[in-house]
Order: C-alpha cells, then sequence, then structure tokens
C-alpha cells in the first residue's frame, strides 16, 4: 500500500514484485521468469516497486535509488497481516493470476505468510543494513521508517532527501 501512495504521489509507475512472482494456483514462476519481467517493469526511468525478492534485487537496486523499509515489531506485522488476510478471506479478492488466499494456505501451508514473517523477521533487521552498506549500493539512500506514525509524518513531507530526484 505505501509503495502504491508513493507511485501516485510522484506520478509514475507501480510495480508489485508478488503480481510478477505468482503464476495460477500459486505457483511461483521460474526465477528466470520473474527476473525478465522485473527488468522489464523497471526498464523506465522512473518507477516504485513493492517488494523485495533477493533474486531479482542485482537488476532492481542499481537503478534504484531510494529504498524505504518498513521496519515495524513483530506484534505490528502479524496484526496487519492478520487484518489484510480476512478481509482478503472475506471477500475473496483475486489478487494474482487468478489466485485467491484460503484458510488452507493462510494457516495450514509452510507458505503461509504467518510462518514467513516468524521466520524472517529477525534475519531481514540483521541483514538489510549489512546489504545497504555494501560498496556496490553505495548510491542508494535507506529511508528506514519505524512506525506507522513516522511513516505518516514522512509522507506528509518532502519524500526524498535534498538533491534526489522527486
Amino acid at each position: 500500500m505505501l509503495a502504491r501512495q508513493i507511485a501516485v504521489r510522484l506520478a509514475i509507475p507501480y510495480v508489485e514484485l508478488d503480481a510478477l512472482h505468482w503464476g495460477p494456483q500459486w505457483t511461483p514462476v521460474p526465477t528466470e521468469i520473474l527476473r525478465q519481467r522485473a527488468a522489464e517493469a523497471t526498464g523506465g526511468d522512473r518507477w516504485v516497486v513493492d517488494g523485495n525478492y533477493s533474486n531479482v534485487r542485482d537488476i532492481i537496486w542499481p537503478r534504484a535509488e531510494v529504498i524505504v523499509w518498513l521496519d515495524y515489531g513483530l506484534p505490528l506485522i502479524f496484526w496487519r497481516l492478520a487484518r489484510r488476510t480476512i478481509h482478503r478471506l472475506r471477500t475473496r479478492e483475486e489478487l494474482w493470476q487468478g489466485n485467491r488466499e484460503s484458510w488452507g494456505i493462510t494457516l495450514l501451508s509452510r507458505n503461509s505468510l504467518f510462518v514467513w514473517a516468524l521466520q524472517t523477521y529477525r534475519q531481514y533487521r540483521r541483514v538489510y543494513p549489512l546489504v545497504v552498506a555494501q560498496p556496490e549500493h553505495a548510491h542508494l539512500t535507506l529511508i528506514r521508517l519505524r512506525s506507522p506514525r513516522q511513516t505518516e509524518r514522512w509522507l506528509r513531507g518532502p519524500l526524498f532527501p535534498p538533491g534526489e530526484r522527486s
């Protein structure tokens, strides 16, 4: 949602990596196809990408200028994930390629987003600062937002530091 808001505000294309990644029946597309789709979707001069798949990072990050990291606490992440998932289950909202969330996928599957959040939370908090600090990413500005209030304040102001394109 934040990435979409940024794209609308800047009037530039919005790219959702999940939409490029998932095929019908929750089947991930082959990595080569995901990489091709990501390269095509970010081929223009300006875009906002929603998501962070490490297997396309080498395509997207060299051409990116800013990384916005929502570094919220795990309880808030779980609350928002539960609220969003329940809404999608109730409305049968179609996501990508005809996929819809189901109770089985949501709660009983090893592909559950809740399981994924638990497994990756600490890892990302440890790894992201290290990855951004690598010399090949020195051109990136990292905006690390730690609360919804901080995010709302940031959205109300200039999105990028002085000197960055907007």
